[in-house]
């Protein structure tokens, strides 16, 4: 495998610029912000989510045409076109059991290995496995000297979550936090962005061992929700709450089965032990991905 992670030896590159921008996240309300954005988003008065859905599509040049429902008025809610179903056919699964498959369209913010417990954050800027999972050592254990990617939703990309391997669902965990950008700017400036923002830790058993993946919460991210237990915010906790599905409770997913959205855009962050299959050596920071597009 090539390790595509950055020189952390290197100061981080966030410039006078991206702090002075990212400055003000630290100062305003941003649970409140995101639920009135979500209620926003949930409108159906008809003149206000059809401007909203055109400004969208237009500033962010969405592609429609993938979409299963391609007439912008068809939506009863901007947040129904947000999470919109695509056509069937248009993100063929890349075949094979064993190859894992982007579980998102979007853009790789950084991937590779994970070093004593770290994941790369921006050049310069480190966060570690144990923080992100909510102080689970055990689970945090089982991905030592394992691999890591980030990949980003902007708000042009396809919103819905998709299995990048069958499993079998073990355990979920919702741990309360902040609610920055996580666009590229905010993680070359805020530390500890993905540990420190709201986030749903989703453990699967594979064929081939266990993997993670964590859908974090974002500013205006007004809603997270998976296939089996429908939206879990809001409201925002407090706590760090669990679920443990076993027996008559275990969830059986296909590889890439759906399981779970983003109501707005954010972040997944995939957690891979040692042993699994490496990521192709093309892929790197900047890439491009789309759902169902081999990974290994």
């Amino acid at each position: 495998m090539v390790d595509n992670t950055t020189d952390n030896s290197q100061s981080n590159n966030a410039s006078i610029w991206d702090k002075i921008v990212t400055f003000p996240q630290y100062l305003i309300p941003q649970h409140a912000l995101s639920v009135l954005m979500h209620h926003l988003t949930r409108s159906e008065i008809k003149w206000f989510k059809n401007s909203f859905i055109r400004f969208i599509t237009t500033k962010y040049k969405v592609n429609i045409n993938e979409a299963a429902q391609t007439d912008l008025t068809f939506f009863i809610s901007f947040n129904a076109f947000f999470t919109r179903q695509l056509r069937s056919g248009v993100r063929p699964l890349a075949e094979g059991e064993k190859i894992l498959t982007s579980p998102v369209d979007g853009v790789i913010s950084q991937i590779g290995k994970i070093h004593n417990n770290q994941i790369v954050q921006a050049k310069g800027r480190e966060y570690s496995v144990l923080e992100l999972l909510g102080g689970d050592e055990n689970l945090a254990k089982q991905f030592e000297q394992g691999q890591f990617a980030t990949i980003y939703l902007s708000p042009r990309d396809y919103h819905r979550i998709h299995m990048p391997l069958a499993g079998k669902l073990q355990k979920m965990t919702y741990i309360p936090g902040k609610l920055f950008s996580v666009n590229p700017r905010t993680a070359r400036t805020v530390p500890r962005l993905f540990a420190r923002n709201e986030r749903v830790v989703t453990v699967f058993e594979t064929a081939q061992g266990p993997i993670v993946m964590v859908l974090v919460g974002a500013i205006f991210v007004g809603s997270m929700e998976t296939v089996w237990s429908g939206m879990i915010t809001p409201p925002y906790g407090k706590n760090i709450q669990h679920w443990t599905y076993e027996g008559e409770q275990a969830i059986s997913l296909q590889k890439g089965e759906e399981m779970g959205r983003f109501n707005m855009g954010s972040t997944v962050v995939l957690l891979l032990p040692k042993g699994m299959m490496a990521f192709k050596s093309e892929l790197e920071a900047q890439t491009a991905v789309q759902m169902g597009q081999s990974m290994s």
